[in-house]
């Protein structure tokens, strides 16, 4: 994507990942949500 403003050009590249990023992304966001279901479930307990 483009865009011009006067005479300044700003171009965005959407960021391809590597398969190790997103299997590390996986990971991150799998062990995020097994902490929040713990602590929900610790809340529910007191």
């Amino acid at each position: 994507m483009t865009l011009n403003l006067l005479f300044l050009t700003v171009t965005f590249k959407k960021k391809h990942e590597s398969f190790e990023e997103a299997e590390h992304n996986f990971k991150v966001t799998k062990q995020f949500e097994q902490t929040k279901e713990k602590q929900q479930f610790m809340s529910q307990i007191f």
